[in-house]
C-alpha cells in the first residue's frame, strides 16, 4: 500500500470518516416509465463479477503483516451491499434528499469490504432521480472519483444499456473525455503531498534543486503574513476545533457567467469570485454567531500554474501543483474591498510560486500543510495548530450536457473530509455553464450550516453590484 493511501486509513476515526463523496441529480428521459430507477439499480448491480479491480479491495493487517497495511481482494464480494436503492420521506425536497446524504456521509466505510457505497434515490416530488455515491480516500481521491463518474456518462440522450461507474466494461475505449484543467491536476497532486513530495524534495536531489534557498523564501514569507504556500497568521475560528461524526452537507449551483461578469468587470478571475464569495458569506455567518476574528480567515486554495524552466529533468516546465493559503478577507466590510483583498492575495501567492521550479513548489505546499495533515494522522488535534482555516477547491467539470441510460444530468455536487480542527470544506465543480457548490460540516460544530447558502446568494448579488453590473 502506498503511503498516502495509508495515511488517509490511518487518519481515520469515528468521528473523522475519510471518504470523499459525490451527488449528482437526474432528469428522468421522457420516455421513462414508472419502474426507470427499479430499472436502474438491477442495471447497476447486475454483473456483481464484473467489477473493476479498485472496487474489490478492502484494508488489510494482522500479526502477520507485522501491523502494516495492505490491499486485499474481497472473496465474498456482494454487489447488493455496496449499491442501494433508496426513497425520500415525503415532501420529497431537495431539504430532505440532503439530509439523507448529509446523514449516509456520516458514516464510516466498513473496513472488512471494499471502501465504496452508491445509492439510488427516488422519491423527490419533481420526478428527477439522484445519486450518491462514497469512496474512500485512501482508495482514490475526490478529483479521480469525480472523473471517473464522468467517464461513464454520454453526450448522447439515445443512449441505453450504460454500465454503472464501478463496472469494468464502463470504461468505453471510444470515451473521450474533456482534457484537463491546470487545478484539476494540482487537486489530484495535492492528495499525494503528505508522502511523495516530502520524500521527493527533500530526498537526494534537495541541494540540486535549490530546497534550502526555497524553504527560507517560504519562510520569510510566511513570517511577514505574505501570501505563499505557507500561513502562520490563520485565526482561530469556531470552524477550528474537534468535531463530532455527524455530517451536515449543503448543495446549490449558481450561473457561471455571474462569475465571469463579476470577473470581467473588476480584472478579477472566476476563481477569485469564487473564493470572495466565501469569504463573505462566511464572514455573514460568523458575525450571525457572534464569532468574527479580527484578523482575515485563511484558505488553503489548490491551483495550477506554469513553474519556471529548470535544468533538472524532473522540473522541466509543464504544469505546476501546488497551494496557495490566500487570505479570503473577512475583515473587510465592503464586498469590492473584499474581492479586491482576495484578488491580491491570489496573485502574491501564485507570483511566489512562480520563482519555484515544480519540485520546490510541491514540497513548499507539503510543508505548508504539514501541520493540518499531521494533527490527525497523529492524533495531536489542539497541539499543532493549523496554519489555515478551511479548504476552497474550485474543480472544472464536464462543460456540456451529459445523460447516463438517457436521464439528464442537471446537478452535481461534491461532498469531501471535515478533519478535527477544520471544521468546513467548501468544493465547487462547475458543469454544464453552471458552478456547483458543495459544502460539507461538522453537524455541530458548523450549526445551520445550510444558512451558508443564502449568504453565497446575498454575497454574489453584493458583488455584482460593487461591480455595476
Amino acid at each position: 500500500m502506498d503511503p498516502p493511501s495509508a495515511a488517509f486509513l490511518l487518519a481515520e476515526s469515528k468521528n473523522q470518516p475519510m471518504h470523499v463523496g459525490g451527488l449528482q441529480l437526474f432528469e428522468k428521459p421522457e420516455d421513462a416509465g414508472p419502474d426507470f430507477v427499479r430499472e436502474l439499480f438491477e442495471l447497476a448491480t447486475s454483473g456483481g463479477d464484473e467489477v473493476m479491480p479498485l472496487f474489490l479491495k478492502h484494508p488489510y493487517r494482522s500479526v502477520k503483516t507485522a501491523g502494516q497495511l495492505f490491499w486485499r481482494e474481497d472473496q465474498q464480494f456482494d454487489i447488493e451491499h455496496h449499491v442501494r436503492h433508496n426513497a425520500l420521506p415525503s415532501p420529497g425536497r431537495v431539504r430532505e434528499l440532503l439530509e439523507l446524504c448529509s446523514r449516509l456521509h456520516s458514516t464510516r466505510l466498513d473496513w472488512e469490504r471494499p471502501l465504496w457505497e452508491a445509492h439510488l434515490i427516488e422519491g423527490l416530488a419533481d420526478g428527477r432521480v439522484a445519486m450518491y455515491t462514497k469512496i474512500h480516500h485512501g482508495l482514490v481521491d475526490g478529483i479521480s472519483a469525480m472523473r471517473l463518474m464522468q467517464s461513464t456518462l454520454s453526450t448522447n440522450p439515445d443512449e441505453r444499456d450504460m454500465a454503472a461507474p464501478w463496472a469494468k466494461r464502463a470504461l468505453r475505449s471510444s470515451q473521450k473525455p474533456e482534457p484537463e484543467a491546470p487545478i484539476v491536476e494540482a487537486a489530484r497532486g495535492l492528495a499525494g503531498l503528505p508522502a511523495d513530495a516530502l520524500r521527493t524534495a527533500l530526498g537526494v536531489t534537495a541541494e540540486a534543486a535549490g530546497m534550502p534557498g526555497a524553504l527560507i523564501k517560504t519562510l520569510s514569507k510566511g513570517v511577514r503574513n505574505e501570501t505563499s504556500t505557507m500561513s502562520l497568521h490563520a485565526p482561530r475560528t469556531m470552524f477550528n476545533r474537534n468535531i463530532t461524526s455527524a455530517r451536515r452537507f449543503a448543495a446549490q449551483d449558481w450561473p457561471i457567467e455571474r462569475m465571469r461578469a463579476i470577473g470581467k468587470a473588476t480584472g478579477s478571475t472566476i476563481n477569485d469570485v469564487v473564493l470572495a464569495m466565501c469569504g463573505g458569506a462566511i464572514r455573514t455567518y460568523l458575525i450571525e454567531h457572534d464569532a468574527l476574528p479580527d484578523a482575515p480567515l485563511v484558505a488553503m486554495v489548490p491551483i495550477g500554474l506554469k513553474a519556471k524552466e529548470s535544468h533538472l529533468p524532473s522540473a522541466e516546465g509543464g504544469n505546476a501543483v501546488g497551494a496557495v493559503m490566500a487570505r479570503l478577507g473577512t475583515d473587510q466590510a465592503d464586498p469590492a474591498d473584499r474581492l479586491r483583498a482576495v484578488q491580491k492575495s491570489m496573485k502574491d501567492g501564485k507570483d511566489a510560486l512562480k520563482s519555484l521550479t515544480p519540485v520546490q513548489i510541491l514540497a513548499m505546499s507539503a510543508i505548508g500543510q504539514a501541520p493540518a495533515l499531521l494533527g490527525p494522522a497523529l492524533k495531536l488535534q489542539g497541539i499543532i495548530r493549523s496554519p489555515y482555516n478551511l479548504i476552497i477547491s474550485n474543480v472544472p467539470g464536464p462543460r456540456t450536457t451529459h445523460y447516463w441510460n438517457g436521464a439528464k444530468l442537471v446537478g452535481n455536487y461534491p461532498l469531501s473530509i471535515p478533519i478535527n480542527g477544520m471544521a468546513l470544506n467548501i468544493t465547487c465543480t462547475s458543469y454544464d455553464g453552471d458552478m456547483g457548490f458543495g459544502l460539507t460540516g461538522c453537524r455541530r460544530t458548523v450549526p445551520h450550516l445550510q444558512r451558508l447558502l443564502t449568504f453565497l446568494d446575498d454575497e454574489i448579488a453584493a458583488l455584482e453590484k460593487a461591480a455595476g453590473i
